[in-house]
């Protein structure tokens, strides 16, 4: 597997892991079933956040913060909500801001902790 084609991939299963992270901590937070129940919250995001990679092609620059970063956790939480809302499964101002937040700091913030690593090394072998 060529280097370019890993740092996607790695970077796509991070962005995954990092939402079902999110619905893990939500799920746990209301006491509710943690594994059916987290499948039920999980796919509407997994499926944004399939599409925000499309619409950003972030397999170009997955470290991105704005190229990438920014439209694909704009996509997860925007059309994970509506997909939410079509599967009859609500929608609090309260969850919306919540995940808005939480989904930014984690798409986004592994993201810049990435490139300032990425920047250090650079910075050490010039």
């Amino acid at each position: 597997m060529r280097p370019a084609t890993r740092t996607a991939l790695l970077a796509f299963l991070t962005d995954a892991a990092l939402v079902l992270v999110f619905v893990l901590i939500g799920r746990a937070s209301h006491d509710e079933n943690p594994m059916l129940g987290a499948l039920v919250t999980y796919w509407p995001f997994l499926v944004a956040l399939l599409v925000g990679w499309v619409l950003a092609r972030a397999w170009r620059s997955p470290l991105a913060v704005l190229r990438s970063g920014v439209p694909i956790w704009v996509t997860t939480v925007a059309l994970g909500m509506l997909l939410r809302v079509l599967a009859d499964q609500g929608v609090q101002w309260s969850f919306v801001i919540v995940t808005s937040v939480v989904l930014g700091v984690f798409l986004l913030g592994w993201r810049a902790v990435a490139h300032l690593v990425s920047a250090r090394r650079r910075a050490r072998t010039n």
